[in-house]
């Protein structure tokens, strides 16, 4: 009887002890922790994580949070081997989160944010289906979660994201969208994701600042409201001189918004201590930056990415653009060594990577004025690049393709210091000639021309310049505009 008393007694404990419950409990040091992450400060973040995970071994936030950690690293660095080693911890952490409380808002939520990061890392590791498959479970269960706990805002912050990108996904990627089953519009996708920002409840300020990160990106990219973003960034000060995050994110819009001294300024003038994450990406950022802005230094912070950066994305384009910054100083030795590693390095997921191999297995080099012109445009520096460019004519290019850079590039600089009426003429000319050739410019000039239209409030016109862009088939960067002129279709029509 004792035998069976002492055994009846362990397998009582056995149980009180295998059966404790787990939580999910986002607590002060957790949310320092997550604060610390966001900021790119991963060893902060994981020291706190740690301390709770002695102090509180039943909490399950810490886990969660780790996920994030282990997200922008392998988004930003895209190193394989790092991959390799942590590809495994996804089903691990989903599990996790299964252990919890189920009437809990976090049961589904942390399990749906943790497979919708990795399907993010898993795109940029080439893995397309796995990615389809982790974005769309993420999917279905935040509208799950959704449905249970309709006043838990961060799924707001995900879903609205979600809803947004995936009603613009271009003709070349509509294998993912029709794959998903998803539908949204970009005003309640927006709509959703502003609520997290605007709202005052708990939950909503813990989240506040990883929704203005997405808000930024999707007001400037899908909603192409370029003045708005600079205007909610004013608004809000986001940090970006202790977030490291904040600080990529601005000089990355920055970089495509024309405003090449203010991505450079934030870069430099950040704190950039030992207790932030290395980010290679960053070099890529400054070195286009001070490209545009013919700095001497540009091929510094162009060379540090092509060597510290382990991945596969931008590095044709990073190759490109040091191989432009000797180009255009005389030294054709090292502008063809770097354009001949085009060939063989980096992956061609993006357009701007496409055009990069393109252009270098062609054999040719730009005209050098244009492409002063150009990278000039490109970081806003609009009078210098306009100078340039009134020193010809169409007709001093021997070439179709450099009369129709010519023709966009001018109209482009029209256009960006608002004359409008000027911007359109030189639009209608490169579209004319241009409509049926494999160069991107009269693609663009459509989009462009779009949004001048849009700007005026003539929708039938906008639509018509946006549908012209979609239109037009085989030419360069034909998936990225045909997301925006897309996104364009949707906000004249309502959505």
């Amino acid at each position: 009887m004792r035998i069976l008393f002492l055994l009846g007694l362990l397998l009582n404990i056995t149980i009180s002890v295998s059966g404790r419950q787990k939580v999910y409990d986002f607590n002060t040091r957790c949310q320092q922790a997550y604060d610390a992450i966001m900021q790119l400060r991963l060893d902060a973040g994981a020291a706190l994580l740690a301390e709770e995970k002695k102090a509180n071994p039943d909490n399950l936030i810490p886990y969660f949070l780790e996920n994030y950690a282990d997200f922008f690293t392998l988004f930003f660095n895209e190193d394989p081997a790092e991959y390799a080693r942590k590809k495994s911890l996804k089903a691990d952490r989903v599990a996790w989160m299964e252990e919890g409380p189920t009437n809990s808002p976090y049961y589904l939520y942390t399990q749906a944010a943790i497979r919708f990061q990795w399907g993010m890392v898993r795109l940029k590791f080439n893995e397309r289906w796995d990615a389809v498959w982790e974005i769309r479970k993420a999917y279905q269960l935040l509208k799950e979660n959704q449905k249970k706990f309709p006043q838990f805002l961060p799924n707001n912050m995900l879903l609205g994201s979600m809803q947004t990108v995936f009603g613009t996904i271009p003709e070349g990627y509509r294998w993912l969208s029709n794959t998903l089953g998803m539908k949204g519009t970009i005003r309640d996708g927006m709509q959703m994701v502003q609520q997290v920002i605007d709202s005052n409840t708990e939950v909503a300020r813990l989240f506040k600042e990883e929704a203005c990160y997405y808000y930024c990106y999707l007001k400037l990219f899908v909603e192409n409201k370029p003045e708005d973003v600079w205007a909610f960034l004013q608004k809000h000060q986001l940090d970006t001189k202790n977030n490291y995050l904040f600080a990529l994110m601005v000089a990355n819009i920055a970089m495509n918004n024309q405003k090449a001294s203010l991505g450079i300024k934030v870069l430099t003038e950040r704190n950039d201590n030992a207790q932030y994450e290395e980010i290679p990406y960053v070099y890529y950022v400054l070195g286009q930056l001070k490209l545009c802005r013919q700095d001497e230094d540009a091929n510094v912070y162009l060379q540090k990415f092509i060597d510290r950066f382990k991945g596969k994305f931008y590095l044709k384009e990073g190759l490109q653009r040091l191989s432009w910054y000797y180009y255009l100083r005389g030294n054709m030795d090292a502008a063809n060594k770097y354009r001949s590693l085009i060939l063989t390095r980096g992956n061609t997921e993006t357009d701007a990577d496409k055009q990069a191999l393109k252009d270098a297995k062609n054999g040719r080099w730009p005209n050098q004025l244009l492409l002063k012109a150009r990278l000039l445009s490109d970081g806003g520096f609009f009078p210098e690049a306009l100078k340039l460019l009134q020193t010809k004519k169409a007709a001093d290019f021997p070439v179709m393709e450099e009369k129709l850079e010519y023709a966009y590039r001018l109209g482009r600089i029209y256009d960006e210091m608002g004359q409008d009426d000027n911007a359109i003429t030189m639009y209608e000319a490169t579209v004319k000639a241009g409509a049926n050739r494999t160069e991107h410019f009269a693609a663009r000039a459509s989009l462009q021309m779009g949004y001048i239209y849009e700007k005026r409030n003539d929708k039938n016109k906008a639509r018509q310049c946006y549908q012209a862009c979609l239109d037009m088939k085989g030419h360069d960067y034909k998936n990225s505009l045909d997301q925006r002129a897309k996104a364009g279709i949707q906000r004249m029509n309502g959505g």
